[in-house]
């Protein structure tokens, strides 16, 4: 007869995969070796799949144990939401990592004020921010990703969306550049230098463009960079111009040598949102996470 697949048995598979080795499963669950290894041996059986094999000196998993983790995550999180609705979380006890899929933009101005007021009330928790890939909210469904925060627009009846603030692109060259050191720069001045673009599709064009071809102008666009991080960093050490969410240049743009300064164009306001799967609604641990977030930015 199958091996019969439990809640427990479950929570072994998701620490399995989160820490890839049976000590460290055993260390999070604080259940001893011997113990994890037998449910590692009950989940195999149960699943017909290795789950973790050996790979040079660790253990890495198998492709279905990478295909089931997320479903598996859900899962958990829906059965805890379930048992916890209602009732107050105690913060300092939690013990949770939240996976965060961030815009670069943004996370370089939020993510430090996120970190910052969680740590300080909740050491247990952990925020792990990745890169966004996809904007497809399959990760949302499947629990792979717990929260999205970017812009872009989202119409989906189980997706839930709460907007944490308005933010627009500004100019930024470097503190030494003659562009715009006494007064914002007009469009034909900003023509006369070479621009870097941020566009993780490699797109050159983009909004300014538009507003260009409209005044009957063009801009040179001399470098096209993945995210505004590096076009940031371009920017500091050369004499490109370059145009950044507002609050990046504000928190960083003197530690990089930069000056920022309002683009002379009705570009469009960016709206930045938080997004999370409608099963999450009632789990306090993850409304408390969006609640301190939404704090953190004032």
């Amino acid at each position: 007869m199958p091996e019969q697949l439990d809640l427990n048995l479950l929570r072994v598979f998701d620490a399995l995969l989160q820490d890839g080795s049976v000590t460290g499963a055993s260390e999070r669950l604080n259940l001893s070796i011997p113990a994890t290894s037998r449910a590692l041996g009950r989940l195999r059986r149960a699943m017909g799949d290795p789950i973790l094999v050996r790979a040079g000196r660790g253990m890495a998993p198998t492709p279905f144990a990478l295909r089931t983790a997320p479903r598996v995550r859900s899962l958990l999180d829906e059965a805890s939401a379930l048992v916890s609705a209602d009732r107050e979380v105690t913060v300092g006890d939690l013990k949770r990592t939240f996976t965060i899929r961030i815009n670069d933009g943004v996370a370089a101005t939020l993510a430090v004020a996120a970190v910052d007021a969680t740590a300080a009330v909740a050491p247990g928790v952990i925020l792990r921010f990745v890169t966004e890939g996809s904007e497809s909210i399959e990760a949302l469904r499947d629990g792979s990703v717990d929260l999205d925060i970017g812009v872009g627009e989202v119409a989906a009846p189980d997706i839930r969306t709460a907007t944490l603030y308005r933010e627009r692109l500004v100019g930024i060259v470097r503190a030494d550049s003659p562009l715009g050191r006494r007064r914002p720069p007009t469009l034909a001045q900003l023509c006369r230098h070479p621009h870097v673009s941020a566009s993780r599709r490699g797109r050159s064009r983009g909004p300014l463009d538009d507003a260009l071809d409209a005044a009957g102008l063009h801009r040179q666009v001399a470098a096209v960079v993945p995210t505004f991080a590096v076009a940031a960093l371009l920017v500091a050490s050369s004499n490109y111009v370059g145009l950044v969410p507002r609050r990046l240049a504000e928190q960083h743009g003197g530690a990089l040598g930069l000056r920022w300064f309002p683009v002379p164009a009705a570009l469009p306001e960016l709206e930045v949102r938080l997004l999370w799967h409608a099963r999450l609604d009632a789990d306090p641990a993850q409304r408390w996470l969006r609640d301190t977030i939404r704090a953190a930015l004032g």
